[in-house]
């Protein structure tokens, strides 16, 4: 049983490198909100944080779809996995409730009448200019035009003079102060219009490559769009950033609260790839942060030569679910090499319902506990890494990509 299983309630309707000493086990133990790091030190969790737990492999799950709300079923199936949900940006946008910030508000009253624990994020985009909420009706490309006082916010070819898009997405431009200030006022009123717990912030990069000269000057106004962004919000808002770890997201970082590990490529799950991950999820524990360590399976090139190019998506989703049970062990293995106190899991093919979300992974339910010890590489060049849990043993070899979980 999960351990967020406690909590549920019935829903009648959906209206709405680092080789620390080993640490004793009891010095693991969840203390209130104080943990041990892998390298020794506490971490201690903000008061508006979810509830963290060792109990099993700690989940976050982030999706949505377009013709409405899910059932009272699959919030219960979703709530007794988790705690830490997101509604992804075009939630319900092809059902009565019309705007992405209704289907939000509505879904995520769902998940906090099932668990009042729950804490729910609101997606906003830094980048695209999607116009599924009622903030962005207007930045439709079709009939753009119409709104000249907004075609200072968005992005055009210096040759062309053409807004620049990616299909039908226009692109905002962050280097416009007015435009941050709309920005910020906007993710504000939609985390508060939709009881959302905070913002998932995606595409945090400004689309620094169209403009190289003032490379600078985008990561400045990014670091200072999210600083504006986090003042304005309640002080109990989290805020979690996409792919905000790296060099280039230097300025933003100081401003979150969680990061996203979005492994959108075959090169960033690779076995150099996971073992920066694991440093990475070593430093940003030691700021005080969390970290979702989100496995696409849709970038495995074992599933990509899978899938081909000519199987229909009743055939894909059949592939995708196979494969998914076949390879969690070796994904779960990868993220526990290296998970620390606020490190969730999460795993899937896509950011639909119907990509992962629904599909359960009996390997996740089962009991873990603390970790013991940071991990060890078994040699000084191999790609072979163990980690001992309370109830598990963890082996991993990330260049074979094979794994053993043995659970005690």
């Amino acid at each position: 049983m999960s351990q967020f299983s406690k909590k549920r309630f019935i829903l009648p309707s959906l209206c709405a490198l680092s080789l620390a000493s080993p640490l004793a086990a009891d010095e693991q133990a969840n203390k209130g909100d104080h943990y041990q790091i892998s390298d020794g030190s506490s971490y201690v969790a903000k008061d508006f944080y979810p509830t963290f737990s060792w109990e099993v492999t700690p989940q976050y799950f982030m999706f949505g779809q377009m013709n409405g709300l899910l059932t009272s079923d699959q919030v219960e199936s979703i709530s007794a996995k988790t705690n830490f949900i997101c509604i992804e940006k075009a939630h319900a946008v092809k059902s009565p409730l019309k705007y992405a910030e209704a289907g939000a508000k509505g879904e995520i009253a769902a998940f906090k009448q099932t668990n009042p624990d729950t804490k729910a994020l609101f997606y906003f985009n830094s980048a695209h200019a999607y116009p599924f909420t009622s903030y962005t009706k207007k930045f439709s490309l079709k009939g753009f035009d119409k709104h000249p006082e907004l075609h200072s916010f968005v992005l055009k070819d210096k040759e062309t003079g053409k807004f620049h898009t990616r299909g039908n997405v226009l692109f905002f431009d962050v280097l416009n102060p007015d435009f941050r200030s709309w920005w910020i006022n906007t993710v504000a009123t939609g985390v508060k219009d939709t009881g959302a717990d905070g913002a998932f912030i995606d595409q945090m990069h400004g689309f620094s490559w169209l403009r190289h000269d003032r490379r600078t000057e985008v990561q400045e106004a990014m670091g200072d769009m999210m600083a504006g962004l986090k003042n304005k919000m309640p002080s109990d808002k989290i805020l979690l950033g996409n792919n905000a770890h790296t060099k280039a997201a230097s300025t933003i970082y100081p401003h979150l609260d969680a990061i996203m590990f979005e492994h959108y490529n075959d090169k960033l799950i690779s076995k150099e790839g996971l073992l920066r991950d694991w440093a990475e999820m070593l430093r940003i524990a030691k700021d005080g942060k969390m970290t979702i360590f989100r496995i696409g399976l849709e970038y495995d090139l074992q599933v990509k030569a899978a899938i081909g190019e000519n199987t229909n998506k009743t055939q894909q989703h059949e592939i995708y679910t196979k494969l998914s049970q076949e390879m969690a062990e070796f994904y779960l293995a990868s993220y526990l090499i290296g998970a620390q106190p606020y490190s969730y899991f999460q795993y899937g093919w896509g950011w639909r319902l119907d990509t992962g979300s629904l599909v359960d992974h009996p390997i996740f339910h089962k009991p873990l506990g603390a970790p013991l010890a940071a991990y060890k590489r078994v040699s000084k060049d191999g790609w072979e890494f163990t980690r001992e849990f309370e109830r598990a043993s963890v082996w991993v070899d990330t260049d074979k990509r094979t794994a053993k979980i043995t659970w005690k």
